[in-house]
């Protein structure tokens, strides 16, 4: 045996063992990625179920929102346009009133007014916070709409919010006015209501004549468009 068969042969149980630490470290390396990637596969996997769990939360928490919206919201009164026939509702009183468009103010045979001269600007129909005047919301009438006033000092806020959940969105004037007769009164075109409470039922029966009534002066006529006067809500 030469000299370099020596060095080359070696022994054959020490190359065995080194063949297999080499065999096991990486085996070794091996096991430690795929830990390490199982534990990366599985903080993905936590972190998708957290966000969907959030996401999936948050989509319930907006529907429920929503939801309360829609219930919460109150509806818009949906009333037929009215036929100018209350004289089967108790207490309606009706009238005969001219109709001219005039200059300054007018004396009116009623308070508030229940038609009658007027101006040649119509109120714009809504809920005001202060008193209208009396010469644009009479103009308003002849165009179909209801006006509903209160006595500022004798109805109350949550009083003022009953009434206003029975109007229509449109064709509906609503205002405080001082030195009525009565709490509340509802005056259409040459008719007039008063009342003591908002739950009164004739105030749905009032409406249901008076709303837009299509045998009145100029039915149909624009309730928009015209005078905002101070106080406007809505």
């Amino acid at each position: 045996m030469t000299p370099t068969s020596k060095r080359t042969s070696g022994n054959p149980a020490t190359q065995a063992q080194i063949s297999t630490t080499v065999k096991q470290q990486r085996e070794h390396q091996k096991q430690q990625k795929l830990a390490e990637y199982q534990r990366q596969l599985a903080k993905r996997r936590r972190s998708k179920l957290t966000w969907w769990v959030v996401g999936t939360a948050a989509a319930v928490v907006v529907i429920a929102l929503v939801v309360a919206s829609y219930v919460l919201t109150p509806r818009p009164v949906s009333l037929d346009r009215g036929d100018g026939d209350g004289s089967s509702i108790t207490g309606v009183e009706t009238y005969s009133h001219t109709a001219n468009h005039v200059d300054g103010d007018v004396d009116y045979e009623q308070t508030p007014p229940a038609g009658g001269d007027h101006n040649a600007m119509w109120l714009n129909c809504g809920v005001y916070a202060q008193p209208v005047p009396d010469i644009n919301a009479v103009h308003s009438l002849e165009h179909g709409a209801v006006w509903v006033t209160y006595d500022p000092a004798v109805v109350g806020e949550a009083e003022v919010e009953a009434l206003k959940a029975q109007l229509p969105s449109t064709y509906t004037i609503l205002s405080p006015y001082e030195g009525m007769d009565s709490p509340i009164a509802l005056s259409a075109w040459n008719a007039q209501l008063t009342v003591t409470d908002p739950s009164d039922e004739r105030i749905g029966e009032f409406l249901a004549a008076y709303w837009r009534n299509v045998n009145g002066p100029e039915p149909g006529a624009a309730c928009t468009g015209a005078l905002d006067a101070p106080g406007k809500q809505s």
